[in-house]
């Protein structure tokens, strides 16, 4: 079946989120990655609230979402989603630093697809993010999505603030809203992303 080909990553940790779209986004099959730093912004863009009031109707094919962060919790935007009859069937990979047991079973009885621990080592975190796409979007079939109201606008608007590694392909739109100035990646390490995933 036709994929709406992207993918909602939330995440409030800079440097994880950058590395995390890098990898989605730097092998030979591209995903648009739309990152959203807190859950309230991933609601938003999920639900056509705020700056995402007039995207396209459509849902990501595959959330990728962290657990611990401020106000809006992970696992409250995992509940939400499961609520409402026009997101419910989104596949929802819950990626987190998190290994506490009541963490885990609390995401699984929430409805989450996945929960899979963030490596602490940069080549088996490139590797579990490769793992997590290859899956859900090349071999996982997903039911038909319902349909909603239709927008004239584009996917992505307004269109978000890009990240500033060049693009690897037309199919490349990294894209961030609400970035935190006080969170800085390491340049190197990120300079080594698709020299260590190509």
């Amino acid at each position: 079946m036709t994929r709406a080909n992207w993918i909602l990553l939330v995440d409030d940790n800079v440097c994880d989120a950058c590395l995390t779209s890098r990898a989605l986004t730097a092998d030979e099959f591209p995903s648009n990655v739309v990152e959203a730093r807190s859950g309230q912004d991933a609601l938003d863009c999920l639900f056509h609230r705020g700056p995402f009031a007039s995207r396209q109707a459509g849902c990501p094919d595959l959330v990728l979402l962290d657990l611990k962060m401020p106000l809006v919790d992970g696992l409250e935007v995992l509940r939400q989603i499961r609520a409402d009859p026009q997101l419910r069937n989104i596949p929802v990979v819950m990626f987190t630093s998190s290994r506490e047991e009541t963490d885990i079973a609390k995401c699984y009885q929430s409805g989450a697809n996945a929960f899979v621990v963030k490596p602490v080592d940069f080549h088996r975190f490139t590797a579990a993010v490769n793992a997590i796409k290859t899956f859900w979007l090349q071999f996982n079939e997903p039911p038909i999505q319902t349909s909603t109201p239709k927008s004239s606008s584009p996917l992505f608007s307004p269109k978000p603030k890009t990240l500033s590694q060049p693009s690897t392909g037309p199919l490349h739109q990294a894209s961030t809203i609400n970035p935190q100035p006080n969170q800085s990646c390491n340049p190197w390490l990120l300079s080594t992303i698709p020299l260590l995933i190509a």
